[in-house]
């Protein structure tokens, strides 16, 4: 039988190490990603839900989230 060279078979071996590994890191990375679009979508239902209940106490109005301050919606910018 015959067989390549030891040093190509250890290159082929450190190769397939290598791969194995970025392989892994991208599953991982692949898990997070998948974690954090569902924590996103979970603070955007949030948010909207929150706004809803900013909506009953002021009305429709647009808040500035630097200092709190509101305007009122006119109804003809709501369009």
């Amino acid at each position: 039988m015959s067989k390549i060279k030891k040093e190509e078979l250890e290159q082929l071996h450190e190769q397939e190490k290598k791969k194995n590994a970025v392989y892994h890191d991208l599953g991982v990375l692949d898990t997070q990603r998948h974690s954090l679009l569902h924590l996103f979508a979970n603070i955007a239902e949030e948010q909207e839900n929150f706004k809803k209940e900013l909506e009953k106490s002021y009305g429709k109005v647009n808040i500035n989230l630097e200092d709190g301050s509101y305007t009122e919606i006119k109804e003809d910018e709501s369009k």
